[in-house]
């Protein structure tokens, strides 16, 4: 199989994406699999001709492999596919809170009354039901890093969920994985006028978003120390939103910091180095100009949609952003992401396999949505890659999954086969 063919027609999938109605998928019981594939992509190894996946009834991973050295029992469903690769991650999205309809009353990645709101939860909002929930799935989509979107200093925290469209509770990996943060033009407020018809409300500049952002750190630093008080009567009354700054300063839940442009990057950095912050650098269009100081701090990049829309922060952004990222040794996972501009669900399979034209080659572009976001989300030990013991979640194809005439014939999540058929 030749990895990487006719990437270029990728470009006029985007706005296939956007429309096209969503496959129809069928979802059997939890059964023992075996799954044969004529070229399997463990992400744990080189690619396996004639390879072979058996899911036990716990919906875990008992054998990933040549087929030659393997047996199974009678009692498996057996299952054909040309291409088996893991489950695919997408390490930054909104599906789930920014829902079909693109109407007032399914979007609910966005709080707009406040600009610092850390203590809002996906995991509260998140419609495990949802259209567009199903649809990704039907790529192979099988986890999300989803949640609160950029356009706010800080729009809340996401939550790592699988996509097998049960109830929220059930699907959820990670409630809390991250708290969303957002530097430059997606955080700032640049309406004139007085503040009473809706003027200049706070941040309205760079210096003063991350102003802000330092404030409420220092403020979190003295909740904690006033928290430690020996007189009961002294300690402050609980604060959500200080309890999750909180998290952030003790390296329990990072920061998930949205900045394009290189100004903004190195604000993050310099934020992070100062208070000790863990944090993930998302969208950063600017990544190539700065290449060094990222690779200095050790962050890895949830880098931004390959086909995104290239103006205003973003407007330096490049396809072979993440073929530059991978040569400097750089973490890095590529997402969905978010735009307000048309309803739409990115894929990040298509993402992939633009840069994967554009340098970055068919191995790393995979891992940029398997092995590699699972370690950035810190899930790689349940997910990611096709080792026993693992979580079965797989993505069967009919060919080359980055070629746009592939399709998607099955998906597994923990064990459970959904088989699409499109309409």
């Amino acid at each position: 199989m030749k990895p990487v063919s006719r990437l270029v027609r990728l470009g006029a999938l985007a706005c296939l994406v956007a429309t096209a109605p969503a496959a129809r998928a069928t979802a059997t019981a939890a059964l023992p699999l075996a799954i044969h594939a004529e070229t399997l992509h463990t992400a744990a190894g080189a690619p396996i001709h004639d390879g072979l996946v058996l899911v036990g009834r716990d919906g875990k991973i008992a054998y990933a492999g040549p087929a030659k050295d393997m047996v199974y029992t009678a009692d498996h469903r057996v299952v054909h596919a040309q291409v088996v690769t893991p489950g695919l991650i997408d390490a930054r999205a909104t599906v789930g809170l920014s829902g079909l309809l693109n109407q007032p009353h399914d979007q609910d990645m966005l709080e707009r009354s406040a600009a610092v709101q850390p203590e809002l939860r996906a995991l509260d909002a998140y419609n495990a039901q949802d259209p567009l929930v199903a649809w990704v799935r039907g790529f192979g989509v099988t986890t999300v890093n989803t949640g609160h979107a950029p356009g706010t200093l800080v729009s809340g925290q996401t939550m790592i969920v699988k996509t097998l469209g049960r109830e929220s509770d059930e699907d959820v990996v990670n409630p809390a994985a991250m708290t969303a943060v957002s530097l430059g033009n997606a955080a700032l407020n640049r309406s004139e006028g007085p503040a009473a018809a809706g003027g200049p409300k706070s941040p309205g500049t760079r210096a003063k978003a991350v102003a802000m952002l330092r404030a409420e750190l220092i403020k979190a630093q003295e909740y904690a120390r006033k928290r430690e008080a020996k007189d009961e009567s002294k300690r402050p009354a609980r604060d959500l939103k200080i309890e999750t700054f909180l998290r952030a300063l003790d390296g329990s839940q990072p920061l998930l910091i949205h900045a394009d442009r290189q100004l903004d990057i190195l604000a993050a950095l310099r934020l992070a180095k100062e208070f000790n912050l863990k944090i993930v650098l998302d969208g950063c269009a600017d990544a190539h100009l700065v290449l060094d100081p990222i690779k200095a701090s050790g962050f890895p990049v949830i880098l931004h949609p390959t086909m995104a829309r290239a103006n205003e922060d973003a407007e330096n952004l490049a396809m072979d952003t993440a073929a530059k990222l991978r040569a400097a040794g750089i973490p890095f996972a590529i997402e969905s992401g978010y735009e307000s501009y048309v309803p739409k669900t990115r894929v990040v399979l298509f993402e992939a396999a633009v840069a994967a034209g554009k340098g970055l080659g068919f191995d790393a572009a995979l891992a940029s949505i398997t092995i590699d976001a699972a370690k950035i989300l810190g899930i790689a030990d349940r997910t990611g890659s096709l080792e026993k013991g693992k979580d079965a979640d797989l993505a069967l194809y009919d060919g080359d999954p980055f070629e746009y005439t592939s399709h998607c014939t099955g998906t597994v999540i923990n064990g459970q086969l959904f088989e699409h058929a499109a309409n």
